[in-house]
């Protein structure tokens, strides 16, 4: 259960990083305007998935990760 909470909270971290990152950058990277909150607001949808997507992995393939793959296919 450990490995599976750590594999999630990357995942959602990494998440998180790359689509408020990715939308600072078509802001034009203003940390001080209010679209960089608005995109710090949004990123956190994807991340939520994200946390959603591994809940669901865990019922389809190694319920020790977050990952789709298959119980067997990581050999």
């Amino acid at each position: 259960m450990r490995k599976l909470i750590i594999d999630l909270v990357e995942r959602t971290v990494a998440t998180y990083a790359v689509a408020f990152l990715g939308l600072l950058l078509a802001d034009k990277f203003d940390l001080t305007s209010i679209g960089s909150l608005k995109a710090a607001a949004v990123a956190a949808l994807p991340a939520a998935l994200t946390v959603l997507k591994g809940a669901v992995a865990t019922r389809i393939g190694d319920p020790d990760s977050a990952a789709l793959l298959g119980r067997g296919s990581r050999e």
